[in-house]
């Protein structure tokens, strides 16, 4: 009979478990302009902040907080969960860096482990291949991107290859020069995807040489800021920071290339721009996709043909915010969370994963100028 108690027991304390994520949040600590040398401690950010996160309720608790690390404004989990990657952002001239962190999961603590170069001016975005053995960052200022293969104590070696674009795009003011906004890793990380918001490009790359196979352009003045891939890994979703669409692409695994299948508005038809998109995820079972923008407030949401990968537009959702930058969905698919730059706040919403709207549960987390979500 003791068994017979004990068993369910041990069942709900696993799944209560598998319901507890660590969130990690970047930020800002210094809002000064991308040239300039302001205060470091402008904002009252402290860094990285984490929290336990539970989806059977929504609710967070604070864990803990770095100190000294100047605006983590992109972060990356490695594959396993032990350590966290994070772009400093430092808005100084070649200031860029990458730091990497050890993840103690029981506590939510982060150990600092030590920094790189990121051998361009404002690093904007960090990733990992599949494996953890590579790690990418996109030089948003700089124009350029580093590759650096990881070793055993999850530092990064001496960069493989650092590519510095070239060239300008239509818009004066803000495609004067390249500005790589971020560098994905494909299915298998066979293949890296680079978007150039400068250059309106996208560019095919080998993880292994750096060498960009394919160079796609995008529609002229449009701004390619963040890609993402469908769960199955036969589609591929750009945002468009500058021309407010997204765009759709299915996937060719033998050359890596993204054959175009559709480009859908990410704002009413009402909106009259200039558009500020940001963000874009799918959700983790692939029916539904998600978008943020910034100039309009809102998260776009659209559901997807699971044969196609075609999208259609369910609606709109106010982020009851100013700047939502970034968000992101719980592993379970029933969250999302979106951080409102400039609102200082984490709006929680609750998904309904049969229809895909959003719905907001009440709860808002302040946190001093919010960037880049993460959970794991």
């Amino acid at each position: 009979m003791r068994w017979l108690i004990l068993f369910p027991l041990l069942a709900i304390a696993s799944l209560t478990r598998a319901q507890s994520y660590l969130l990690f949040v970047g930020t800002y600590t210094n809002s000064g302009n991308l040239t300039g040398n302001p205060k470091l401690d402008s904002t009252g950010s402290k860094g990285i902040y984490v929290y336990r996160f539970d989806a059977t309720t929504g609710k967070t608790t604070a864990l803990s907080h770095t100190r000294d690390v100047c605006n983590p404004s992109y972060l990356a989990i490695a594959p396993g969960g032990k350590r966290l990657y994070s772009c400093t952002e430092s808005r100084m001239k070649e200031k860029g860096s990458l730091s990497v962190f050890d993840i103690d999961a029981q506590k939510g603590r982060l150990r600092f482990l030590g920094k790189v170069s990121s051998m361009g001016d404002n690093p904007a975005y960090v990733a990992l291949d599949a494996k953890g053995g590579q790690v990418a960052v996109a030089n948003y200022t700089g124009g350029s991107y580093t590759l650096y293969p990881i070793g055993p104590d999850g530092m990064p070696g001496k960069a493989q290859t650092h590519t510095q674009h070239l060239g300008k795009g239509s818009n004066p003011a803000r495609q004067e020069a390249p500005h790589v906004h971020s560098a994905v890793y494909g299915p298998d990380s066979r293949f890296l995807y680079i978007q150039d918001l400068g250059l309106d490009q996208v560019s095919v790359v080998s993880p292994s040489n750096g060498d960009e196979s394919i160079q796609m352009r995008t529609p002229a003045g449009s701004g390619p800021r963040h890609l993402t891939f469908h769960p199955n890994g036969k589609f591929a979703y750009l945002i468009e920071e500058m021309g407010g669409y997204v765009d759709a692409y299915r996937y060719d695994p033998s050359t890596g290339g993204l054959d175009s299948l559709q480009r859908i508005a990410a704002h009413p038809d009402t909106a009259k721009g200039p558009f500020r998109s940001s963000d874009i995820h799918v959700a983790p079972d692939g029916r539904f996709l998600y978008a943020s923008n910034r100039a309009e407030t809102t998260i776009a949401i659209f559901s997807v043909e699971p044969s196609t990968g075609l999208l259609h537009s369910l609606g709109y959702v106010p982020t009851m915010g100013v700047e939502p930058r970034n968000f992101t969905l719980d592993p379970s698919g029933k969250w999302l969370l979106v951080a409102n730059q400039e609102s200082n706040t984490i709006i929680f919403y609750r998904v309904d994963t049969q229809t895909g709207m959003l719905q907001s549960s009440g709860q808002v987390l302040k946190v001093p100028k919010p960037t880049c979500l993460k959970m794991e």
